[in-house]
């Protein structure tokens, strides 16, 4: 039954002052909600600690004498739930309660309740033996967690500090938004020139700045106390000062249409080439060979951004078109092929790399086309094992050296005018950039091509463009024999770098690699996919390449598998996403916005205003 309201209270009500939102504690109001988070907390502690994670990123300091990396693993967890503890999730018609000192006390009591996690492992590892069922963990772990001294005083100090940090992810609440981008970008700062440490030192050798980093670190590596203060500072500066241009500078952008816009665009990407070309004459044979690696990397990126990006279908064997790439580039120009050895020079065997790694994946294609999801899958990702298995097979040894490989492979010669090998990273670099460069601008353009509308209307819905007269088993395999030509670049560049293939180096564990860093950078997206590469392959490394960080070498599955969890949680679309992709994941919540939006104004107009939605 509706209750009638007399005439000019709706009016009365909408000009009355709004009252200011309720404030009660986070202990009294979801002490459930701390309390499931401080126990999600605790397992994440324990789990890390017994995967011997800080004790192998303990050796990387991040700040001398005060904070290693592997510290900073455990003291991540804490803060990320005191930060959360207090988060609100705002829907209509529930009030919503101002952040207070309640936010400070509750992130402070679930960080201590996170932290004893710590103390509770400290007190198992000194009472129980506990290396046979936990055969990761190492026995210096105990002397980490107590910081060399007795087991009470590891409970103890784990506590205080779980409390410590999880109140300051409370105060992050209380932060306007312009301190509290301050504070993220002060700790990504210091966090990551002290980490980037090797790069920074490769590169100022490279422009004589070495009097510059022997101020910044330490002799035996870290950020200094004193250049850390600075750094923050100067960050902490430059973040106040410049967000405000930086976002101006993109807000003029994205209002530009037209020629204008394309000018825009253009001048960007010239001035990331020059930027791309130039950096490679300052770097020494550290930052060029992580580059050439990430440059790998990026063309399989890209090649399978085509097929799972913008066609929708999931290939879990594309490192076989990788592999078929290789091989054929060291069978025809590499004189110490077994049986065919027409030693042809490199451009002339890409020819032919193209065209064999084509017809590859028409033969892969043609018979699983009509397949749709997890079945199409699970055949893709069977092609693909059985690809590196007939490059292992006695059966074809006499061509492809069976277990043995293919070894003395020459470099890339280019029109005759130099030899792009392994041992010139620089050189390599400057290949893999032309080829990627070539990627991006097909890839650019197919997106924009009537073919690549169609590839995206099979992603949306393939029996709806069926209908509407897209030959979906055509469009498909062109994405396939498409995606399969850009990952054979990368193939026939990579036997001319390492001098020799092996099928051990075409694991099914690369194409998964290779999805995580299309589905982390943004499905569809050019961009995305150059980030996730760079982020995931140049810093933690891919298969068997090393990363910047050497020390989460035999971490880094892990790392990729909770990424790919926060990001399907958080940001489905990817860390830098296309539009059109980001517009489809998130269709639901941009209709429901657009029907409260128009409730609101038809409530308006009517004079409604009380029985208006909140929104």
């Amino acid at each position: 039954m509706t209750a009638v309201m007399p005439p000019g209270t709706a009016t009365a009500a909408a000009a009355a002052p709004v009252p200011p939102a309720p404030t009660r504690p986070v202990l009294a109001r979801d002490w459930r909600r701390l309390a499931r988070m401080a126990a999600v907390g605790a397992v994440a502690q324990i789990f890390i600690a017994l995967s011997n994670m800080p004790v192998r990123l303990d050796e990387r300091v991040v700040v001398k004498p005060v904070l290693s990396l592997g510290y900073l693993t455990l003291l991540i967890v804490p803060f990320a739930a005191g930060h959360r503890v207090g988060h609100q999730i705002k829907r209509e018609g529930t009030p919503v309660h101002a952040a207070g000192a309640h936010e400070v006390a509750g992130g402070a009591a679930c960080g201590a309740l996170a932290a004893g996690g710590l103390s509770l492992l400290a007190v198992l590892l000194a009472n129980f033996d506990l290396r046979e069922p936990l055969v990761n963990w190492s026995p210096m772990l105990a002397e980490l967690l107590a910081f060399g001294n007795s087991t009470s005083f590891a409970v103890v100090i784990w506590l205080l500090i779980g409390a410590a940090v999880g109140a300051s992810g409370g105060l992050m609440r209380l932060l306007g938004p312009r301190t509290r981008r301050a504070a993220v970008t002060i700790a990504i700062t210091v966090a990551g020139v002290a980490v980037m440490e090797p790069l920074v030192v490769d590169l100022a050798e490279g422009m004589g700045l070495e009097a510059l980093t022997d101020r910044l670190y330490a002799r035996r590596g870290g950020l200094e106390w004193v250049s850390a203060l600075v750094l923050a500072a100067v960050a902490g500066i430059l973040a106040v000062l410049g967000r405000g241009r930086l976002r101006e500078a993109r807000n003029r952008i994205a209002v530009q249409e037209g020629a204008k816009r394309t000018r825009t665009n253009f001048g960007l990407i010239l001035l990331t080439g020059a930027a791309l070309v130039i950096l490679p004459l300052f770097a020494g044979k550290l930052t060029n060979e992580l580059l050439a690696n990430v440059g790998l990397f990026v063309l399989l990126a890209l090649g399978l951004n085509i097929v799972v990006g913008l066609a929708g279908i999931l290939d879990l064997g594309y490192v076989a078109f990788f592999a078929v790439g290789s091989y054929t580039a060291a069978v025809l120009t590499a004189a110490t092929s077994p049986r065919i050895h027409p030693e042809m020079p490199w451009l002339v065997a890409l020819i032919f790399v193209v065209v064999i790694t084509g017809l590859v994946g028409l033969f892969i294609g043609a018979p699983v086309i009509r397949m749709r999801g997890d079945y199409l899958a699970i055949v893709t990702l069977g092609f693909g094992e059985i690809i590196r298995l007939l490059f292992l097979s006695d059966w074809l040894s006499g061509t492809f050296g069976g277990s043995q490989g293919i070894t003395k492979i020459p470099g890339a010669g280019i029109f005759g005018l130099t030899s792009v090998a392994g041992t010139d990273p620089r050189r390599v670099f400057y290949l893999v950039l032309a080829f990627c460069a070539i990627a991006i601008y097909v890839s650019w353009r197919l997106e924009r091509s009537r073919l690549g509308r169609a590839w995206m209307a099979v992603r949306e819905d393939e029996t709806v463009a069926e209908a509407m007269g897209i030959n979906t088993v055509n469009v498909k395999l062109l994405a396939f024999v498409v995606g399969a030509i850009l990952g054979s670049f990368s193939g026939a560049i990579f036997s001319a770098k390492v001098g020799s293939v092996f099928p051990n180096s075409f694991l099914i564990l690369v194409s998964i690699v290779i999805l995580v860093v299309v589905i982390f950078g943004g499905m569809g997206s050019i961009v995305g996919v150059i980030a996730g590469s760079a982020v995931l392959i140049g810093v933690l490394g891919g298969p068997k390449q090393p990363g910047l960080l050497a020390e989460f070498s035999e971490f880094k599955l892990l790392i990729y598998g909770a990424l790919l969890i926060w990001m399907m949680l958080a940001r489905p679309e990817g860390l830098i996403p296309s539009v059109r992709r980001s517009r489809e994941l998130h269709q639901e919540e941009m209709a429901q916005d657009a029907w409260l939006k128009g409730q609101v104004e038809d409530d308006t107009a009517n004079g409604d205003t009380a029985t208006a939605p909140a929104t």
